[in-house]
């Protein structure tokens, strides 16, 4: 009597009670029987539908704590959504058990399938993972990529790997082999590379007809890359990879956002130059234990400043700036973007997460704090800190080095 297949669940009534005094596991299934007895009909009739299978074992736990008995039911229903339902109101009409006054009171109604359908997604992933054989959009890819990558070209007499489209009006000079490959791959097809560290003739050749575009890694090595081309050829302009990346592992949208961010071969010098005396002053105070000073800060990061002398920091605490930047970071959630705050903590400049790092590098303004909808990284708050900023406030951080910026986590 009252067995219900686990196949056919679809609900799972769960109700708690209290009863006044001591009582029995039969007390309450008679109870849940007799008091729902009449109550909703012929069609919902409690020993009707489990004699039907509709109903399965009701199930019952208790214990009993100062006088007074408590537990659980569990009613497992193959009923719809509306019938079930109906059920659970009925059985918060009981209002004694056995000889004592009680309260019946539903906690939960779970629908059985959805954990069913979550075991066939999570099933489906993993047969899915499993199968080999790639899908139409994959061969598509595959195809188009190994067409693009496989148009690779031997230039000049050191026959240095070059893209197909040398006869463009610029060249984009890397390092090696898989950054012209990288570039390929990402449909950019005017670029060569030196094949070493040292710069080819074929490529001074070059920097005589065509603007070379100089795009190096973003460590140290593509540094002294930059500084012995720009010595030997007649070099454009330079972009270079984020930091601690190099070209060849960069996806397209970030290739683009280093192109596009790229200096003239002067200005590279200039701020390169700029950038190691910067690192070089703050490490040396550090060693010496000396306090950076708000105009070494910011002469230090090359930033002018405004006429009439410098301008007083908010005249705020830190709980109250905490209140501001969140009313800040909130206006512009889900923009993908960032501001840069002065002294007065007005927005001098606003730039997209990609190339906040690009435009405190080239800002003049006084930085006094910068906000990011998003992730900072180490290049991100490296330039903040060389701009003179006192917090970054973002998301989140994966900042390895050591910083004077304060980090706010939002």
């Amino acid at each position: 009597m009252g067995k219900i297949s686990p196949v056919s669940i679809k609900y799972v009534i769960y109700a708690k009670f209290e009863a006044t005094g001591l009582v029995e596991k039969p007390d309450i299934i008679g109870a849940i029987f007799g008091q729902t007895e009449g109550l909703l009909g012929e069609e919902l009739e409690l020993r009707d539908l489990q004699k039907n299978g509709k109903i399965g074992r009701i199930d019952v736990t208790l214990s009993t704590v100062e006088s007074k008995t408590i537990g659980e039911i569990q009613i497992p229903t193959s009923l719809d959504k509306t019938e079930t339902t109906i059920i659970a109101a009925a059985i918060e009409t009981i209002e004694r058990i056995g000889p004592c006054d009680s309260k019946v009171s539903v906690t939960n109604i779970e629908d059985v399938r959805v954990n069913k359908r979550e075991y066939v997604l999570e099933r489906a992933k993993k047969l899915l993972a499993q199968m080999s054989s790639p899908d139409s959009r994959e061969m598509q890819s595959e195809v188009s990529t190994s067409l693009r990558t496989g148009r690779i070209l031997e230039y000049g007499d050191e026959k240095l790997p070059a893209g197909p489209d040398m006869e463009n009006e610029e060249i984009i000079v890397v390092e090696g082999r898989a950054d012209v490959l990288n570039l390929l791959k990402y449909g950019i097809k005017n670029s060569i590379a030196m094949n070493g560290a040292s710069l080819p003739k074929t490529i001074t050749t070059l920097g005589e007809t065509k603007k070379l575009i100089l795009f190096v890694d973003g460590d140290r090595g593509g540094l002294l890359i930059a500084k012995d081309a720009m010595a030997n050829a007649n070099i454009f302009a330079v972009a270079q990879a984020p930091d601690g990346k190099e070209v060849e592992e960069l996806q397209g949208k970030e290739i683009l956002a280093c192109l596009r961010a790229k200096m003239s071969a002067d200005d590279f010098k200039k701020e390169k130059l700029r950038i190691e005396k910067s690192r070089e002053n703050i490490r040396f105070r550090r060693r010496t234990g000396r306090e950076d000073t708000r105009e070494e800060e910011e002469r230090d990061a090359g930033i002018e400043s405004r006429p009439g002398g410098s301008s007083p920091e908010p005249d705020k605490s830190e709980k109250e700036l905490i209140e501001i930047f969140k009313e800040k970071l909130q206006k512009i959630e889900g923009t993908k973007s960032a501001i840069v705050l002065d002294n007065n903590l007005d927005v001098v400049k606003k730039a997209s997460s990609a190339e906040i790092a690009y435009a405190l590098r080239r800002t003049r303004a006084r930085v006094y704090a910068v906000i990011l909808n998003g992730l900072a990284t180490n290049t991100m708050v490296r330039m903040a800190e060389e701009a003179g900023c006192k917090y970054f406030v973002a998301k989140n951080f994966a900042v390895s080095q050591e910083t004077s910026v304060n980090l706010l986590s939002l």
